[in-house]
């Protein structure tokens, strides 16, 4: 597939962009060869290829799963304007 000049200022024009001959004519080159690098990536022959999801076999590290913190609700509830039974009390907003 490759676009004329034509539909490049046809895509500026719905995308609201102004744009001069020049850049048409850069724009539609760059377009064509995206265009062309899809071609090819789609004439290889994948059957069989597993689908993968990092392009290197990589492990990641991961730490232990411990807690790291420690618990803040007592002291953050001692600011709140009111709570009860360890929940904050708000207005009502919906009746």
């Amino acid at each position: 597939m490759s676009l004329t000049q034509e539909q490049v200022r046809r895509i500026a024009h719905l995308a609201r962009i102004e744009i001069s001959d020049a850049e048409a004519d850069a724009t539609r080159d760059q377009l064509n060869g995206i265009f062309a690098l899809i071609e090819e990536m789609q004439a290889v022959d994948t059957r069989g290829v597993a689908p993968m999801a990092h392009a290197q076999e990589v492990a990641q590290r991961l730490r232990e799963d411990r807690v790291t913190e420690t618990d803040q609700r007592t002291d953050f509830q001692a600011i709140a304007p009111e709570t009860e039974a360890g929940l904050y009390l708000v207005p009502k907003v919906i009746e």
